[in-house]
């Protein structure tokens, strides 16, 4: 089976995105440009993670390359859904980031779920300290984006994040507009 790679350097449009109403929410990157449209899943604890991790790469940029930092979304924010058809090239299992010294330039990739791996046993996952190789022959989606266009995708990843179903102002969970049994409560509603 051949892997392909869908490369966007730069895109037209680079979007995390949900479908569907919150508590069921899927989460997707989207990207756009030379008359393609590339949609992947990932999670939602992915989202959040990658849009802070690229705050952190952007600060490190800065400190060691003298990367002028962007000013907070001059642009008008990108609150528009994402783009129709949403058809999942894959499911998203790694996500890298790497500064381009050269070009300015952040480039994201997003790798497929490796699903020919073989799970490791609790013994081998103790004895593993080493991270385990991604394989070149899985799908990936790459784009290079400026620090403008990383500022953007963040600011926008963190609203899309913060539009899901409100956490309990005790546990942390997620509300449910069905109820919700917080173990604060011992699992007894509050009236």
């Amino acid at each position: 089976m051949t892997h392909q790679v869908f490369a966007f350097e730069p895109p037209e449009r680079f979007v995390a995105g949900t479908v569907g109403p919150p508590g069921e929410r899927t989460f997707y990157l989207q990207a756009r440009g030379g008359g393609r449209l590339v949609s992947v899943v990932l999670e939602k604890v992915q989202v959040s993670l990658l849009a802070e991790k690229l705050e952190e790469l952007l600060a490190e940029a800065h400190q060691r390359f003298a990367l002028e930092l962007p000013p907070a979304t001059v642009n008008p924010p990108d609150n528009e859904p994402l783009e129709t058809p949403v058809d999942e090239e894959f499911r998203v299992g790694t996500l890298g980031l790497a500064f381009d010294v050269e070009n300015n330039t952040i480039i994201i990739e997003a790798i497929a779920v490796d699903e020919t791996a073989e799970p490791l046993a609790e013994e081998e996952e103790e004895e593993a300290s080493e991270i385990p190789a991604i394989s070149d022959d899985l799908d990936r989606l790459r784009v290079r984006l400026t620090p403008a266009a990383v500022r953007d995708f963040i600011d926008r990843a963190r609203r899309v994040v913060a539009a899901g179903r409100p956490p309990c102002p005790l546990c942390g969970q997620p509300l449910d507009a069905s109820g919700h049994l917080c173990p604060r409560h011992n699992g007894y509603h509050r009236r």
